[in-house]
């Protein structure tokens, strides 16, 4: 993929909305994933004869901020600003009409991203869209689509974000800390706030405890969907050196077309939330050292590097985007054909 991968980005657009997005929040992968590959020399070609897959510079993040009317409810701000946006490069470049945007790619962090790519049916259907909610109920598509992490960054850099002790200095089975929203995360508290001195499950930490280090005294980390499926806590944990158990539904992890999820990761179904101490407990503690040691194996692939570094999540992205685009045949009479 290094040595042939080409990405075009189209240029037009003018920021905030366009070539511009957050980048210190929990959307940070739109912004980031912007900036980076406007400035990548390495995979962008200026030359869109020679591209494998044209990029959508949008953010929806940027959109609901600028573009959508708060608390209204109404998405047709954004879907018209997506729809013109396209026919603009449609009008201007043959690529889109070419192969019904099945060469083309969106990319977005926020809730809305799915909504923003309903604006128009082949970016839905046909386009490859990377997104952090990546929820099959709603029509997320694993085979053409691809699941990002959410990283929730508060710097530009990872420092004090990553660390951790052994496993065998873990003493925490499990931990929980965050605000009520969606409908698991009130089971969860329901069955184990304040109720089991092995199982840390909190609505609000307690004064002078600090996140990070109960994270990294904890041998797995509770991280269930909210509203939506994707949870930072996931990447939070991998940083962190704890092994993720995901509690969600409808959820296709990051990567997991690459990555081996049952090895360095839980899962445990909204119904088996009662169960969860004894699921845990039946794992081996030969089995979790395994699952500890595979998860600092895999979380380079989550890191967040300036400049990119190889296997890191800009690189986990663009491969993700490769795989999916080898599926795709663009036949000479302009047909789209799926390898």
């Amino acid at each position: 993929m290094e040595k042939q991968f080409k990405v075009f980005v189209y240029k037009e657009g003018e920021p905030p909305v366009f070539h511009d997005g957050p980048c210190k929040s929990i959307y940070s992968m739109e912004g980031n994933f912007i900036y980076k590959l406007d400035v990548d020399t390495k995979f962008q070609t200026k030359d869109p004869q020679k591209a494998h897959v044209f990029y959508l510079p949008f953010s929806v993040a940027k959109m609901v901020r600028f573009v959508y009317s708060r608390d209204s409810r109404d998405f047709s701000p954004i879907r018209r600003t997506v729809v013109d946006y396209i026919n603009l490069v449609a009008q201007k470049y043959p690529y889109w009409n070419r192969s019904h945007g099945a060469d083309h790619f969106m990319l977005a962090c926020h809730d809305w991203g799915p909504e923003a790519s309903f604006s128009l049916p082949y970016l839905e259907k046909n386009s490859i869209r990377a997104l952090c909610n990546a929820n099959t109920s709603e029509r997320f598509n694993p085979v053409k689509d691809v699941s990002i992490p959410e990283i929730n960054l508060i710097t530009d850099k990872l420092t004090g974000l990553m660390g951790g002790p052994s496993a065998s200095r873990r003493q925490i089975l499990a931990f929980f800390a965050g605000g009520v929203h969606g409908p698991i995360r009130p089971v969860l508290l329901e069955h184990w706030e304040d109720k089991d001195e092995d199982i840390k499950v909190h609505k609000y930490l307690p004064r002078g405890v600090n996140y990070y280090d109960m994270m990294r005294n904890s041998k797995y980390c509770i991280c269930p969907s909210g509203y939506e499926v994707a949870s930072p806590r996931i990447v939070e944990a991998l940083y962190n050196g704890c092994v993720p158990v995901l509690i969600s539904k409808s959820y296709v992890a990051p990567f997991s077309d690459v990555l081996q999820w049952k090895s360095f990761s839980v899962t445990v179904s909204v119904d088996d939330i009662p169960k969860l101490k004894e699921i845990l407990m039946n794992i081996s503690t030969r089995q979790y050292i395994r699952m500890q040691r595979r998860v600092l194996q895999v979380r380079r692939h989550f890191e967040f590097n300036s400049p990119p570094k190889r296997y890191d999540v800009f690189h986990m992205i663009l491969h993700s985007v490769w795989l999916r685009r080898l599926n795709v045949r663009i036949t000479d009479d302009h047909g789209v054909v799926a390898n």
